[in-house]
């Protein structure tokens, strides 16, 4: 296996080779350990590279297997967990300059489960600063500067996991951990060409994570197909004492069967009629490739203020997290200008408006949870468009319809995944959505489809060669 086979190969291929000697976990940790050190300034995508730990626990992981021991599907493989999860001794920054060596001297339980599985943790992985809360207009809105895309070293890799994209479409980690509050795995994994899975809301703990907003945060994996993340989910979901909004509800990958029956997919009407020409063009070829074990139907979203809803929850809970650093000054520390005042605004919203917005969001969700029930999930682009120039602001000269404020506000999963590529070879993106808990249904739909197009095995030229 030549070493750009080696960068992209599916998890289930690495721990193959892991089992049958044809690698070790030390072998195979030194390989990553090195694209990061080699790759990951180049990308702006790496704040730690964890190599003294990443060795331990890949010599443990190949005295495991000696002995028996095996983790399951995870056991001995690299990964990048994004800078907001907590790591014992290890710097923890939130993507932001005034906490740049900060320690938090504990695990997050994500980060706790992958070792149980047997994951070896070589980076902690960039982030747009503080997760985009006090909302970021600019790519550079970094202490590691603007997250860099392997597909065009000019364009955006998206936020806020940021690192979390660029690392895994360059092939310098296996899989990384995201999170998502409005967008931040959808963000990364469209522009880079991803597979990214937003997670029900308490599918998986976020003990030791930063609180952007309690509410709303959602941790996930993203990877190169839609199998590697129900493995990874598998590792990561379930109960956690330490977080009471996490549920003792396991997941259990079961590949990609789908029932023996038609699925009913949905489409939004005129969902794609704004969106960047190529990116309409892919979704109707996605269509017929759906169509092969799907019926679809166009269908229309109920009319729910999820923007305004969105808005007032996450703004609201976020200037409660970060009261203390605005009031203490260290706002002012943050690299993007909009970021060092942004904040403050938050701060001025009544508790009358956070309560009226909830009340209505319990409306909402009941709702959508009914409209979604006609179907067995809804597919809409990832983005209307395709990665920003780093140089432009986070403007959207393209349009489309999607599920991103009502999944979120919800906290409801979504798969998004790349469908193709447009006239300057920068991939696009398709979204599936469904209900609460449909992880498994979701993942299913999206490795069927992968598994008829191939577009997922696609990678940046430049590694293609090395």
């Amino acid at each position: 296996m030549s070493a750009a086979e080696l960068a992209y190969a599916s998890l289930p291929t690495l721990g193959a080779r892991i089992r049958t000697g044809e690698v070790t976990s030390v072998e195979l940790t030194k390989f990553f350990l090195g694209r990061l050190e080699q790759l990951g300034s180049k990308y702006n995508c790496v704040c730690t590279i964890t190599r003294d730990l990443a060795l331990d626990q890949a010599r443990a992981a190949d005295a495991d297997l000696k002995a028996g021991r095996d983790r399951g599907p995870l056991h001995g493989i690299p990964y990048g967990a994004k800078d907001l999860l907590a790591t014992k001794g290890i710097p923890t920054s939130w993507g932001a300059a005034p906490y740049k060596n900060r320690i938090i001297d504990q695990d997050a339980t994500v980060v706790r489960k992958l070792r149980e599985a047997g994951a070896v943790l070589v980076g902690k992985l960039s982030m747009v600063e503080i997760a985009g809360g006090m909302g970021y207009h600019q790519a550079n809105a970094s202490l590691t500067g603007p997250g860099l895309n392997p597909w065009d070293n000019e364009r955006w890799s998206g936020g806020s996991s940021s690192g979390s994209g660029s690392a895994v479409a360059a092939g310098l980690v296996p899989f990384a951990i995201g999170s998502e509050t409005i967008g931040s795995i959808n963000s990364p994994s469209s522009q880079c060409g991803l597979t990214g899975l937003r997670t029900t809301y308490g599918r998986v703990s976020r003990a030791g994570a930063m609180a952007l907003s309690w509410t709303l945060d959602k941790i996930g994996p993203m990877a190169h197909s839609a199998h590697d993340c129900g493995l990874i989910l598998q590792a990561i979901a379930g109960a956690d004492p330490a977080d009471p909004s996490a549920f003792d509800r396991p997941f259990v990958w079961s590949g990609s069967r789908l029932p023996e029956r038609k699925l009913k997919l949905a489409i939004l009407r005129d969902g794609v009629k704004d969106a960047q020409p190529e990116v309409r063009d892919q979704f109707a070829r996605a269509l017929k490739v759906f169509e092969g074990f799907a019926t679809i139907e166009e269908t229309t979203v109920p009319s729910w203020p999820s923007g305004v809803v969105a808005s007032t929850v996450l703004h609201a809970e976020m200037a409660s997290a970060f009261e203390e650093m605005m009031e203490s000054g260290a706002v002012f520390g943050l690299t993007a200008p909009e970021d060092k005042i942004g904040g403050f605004a938050s701060t001025t919203i009544l508790a009358t408006e956070y309560l009226r917005a909830q009340r209505i969001r319990a409306r909402i969700c009941r709702e959508y949870d009914a409209w979604l029930s006609q179907f067995d999930a809804v597919l809409t682009a990832g983005r209307s468009g395709t990665a920003e120039k780093i140089t432009k602001g986070l403007g959207k000269p393209f349009g489309s319809k999607s599920l991103l404020l009502e999944g979120n506000v919800c906290g409801t999963p979504a798969v998004t995944l790349p469908m193709g590529f447009d006239n300057e070879h920068l991939p696009t993106s398709l979204q599936i959505d469904g209900r609460a808990y449909a992880e498994g249904s979701l993942l299913a739909i999206a490795a069927a489809y992968q598994n008829a197009t191939g577009w997922h095995l696609e990678h940046p030229k430049e590694d293609k060669s090395s």
